[in-house]
């Protein structure tokens, strides 16, 4: 009998070792997890860092005292992320949309046979660039072609005649899903501003006064100085 009580005894110890050591925890797991913790913080607080100047001056462009500033373009709010469009050369040698970053783009929209309001477009857009002075350099012209035509001979001379234009095939669907124009405007007839992290973030009216679209644009290049500089 006293055999019995004794092993009985043996086993119930047995048990409580055995559940004492399953229930001990893993030292070893627990370091990672502090590790991998620190480490997503580390990581959050560099991306805040370098995002900070670019979401202060927003803040300060689009919130503080708006009263006191009368913009005459659109401002988009909110922004919108240049999407992975389908851009080519025109000879057809296809371009990342992430290779656009870095600069502020200003975007003219037109089939390759560019008629006259086309034209005057993209005259307008050489324009606003050259008035913006030794700010210019922080500011590229970008046309997007939206067909697959033939340009005429007189628009590959413009082009030759203005390096500083880019010219990029892209479908205009692939556009319309991103920009969008005034109700009851077409998507070609606006010109559109991109910031340097490739959002969409202003859109200037049909036929535009330039001295004002001017002023919008100096607005912007100011409250970005801190954190944009030229040069992509």
């Amino acid at each position: 009998m006293s055999g019995s009580k004794s092993s009985a005894l043996d086993a119930a110890r047995a048990e409580a070792v055995a559940l004492t050591v399953h229930s001990m925890p893993a030292p070893q797991l627990q370091s990672d997890a502090r590790r991998t913790r620190a480490g997503r913080i580390k990581m959050l607080l560099v991306l805040l860092v370098c995002a900070a100047p670019v979401a202060a001056s927003y803040f300060s462009y689009f919130v503080l005292r708006p009263q006191a500033r009368t913009n005459y373009s659109s401002l988009i709010q909110p922004t919108r992320s240049l999407p992975p469009l389908p851009l080519r050369k025109l000879d057809g040698t296809p371009v990342e949309a992430a290779s656009l970053h870095g600069q502020w783009l200003l975007l003219a929209l037109g089939p390759a046979d560019c008629g006259t309001d086309c034209q005057q477009r993209l005259y307008m857009q050489r324009q606003l660039r050259e008035m913006l002075g030794r700010e210019r350099d922080r500011v590229d012209k970008l046309w997007l072609v939206t067909d697959a035509a033939e340009l005429p001979p007189a628009m590959r001379t413009a082009l030759a005649a203005d390096p500083s234009l880019q010219a990029l095939r892209v479908p205009r669907d692939a556009l319309a899903a991103w920009l969008q124009p005034e109700a009851g405007r077409a998507l070609e007839q606006h010109l559109y501003l991109v910031d340097p992290m490739g959002e969409w973030m202003m859109r200037m009216p049909a036929d535009p006064d330039p001295a004002r679209v001017k002023r919008d644009l100096e607005r912007l290049l100011r409250a970005s100085s801190s954190w944009d500089q030229p040069g992509r």
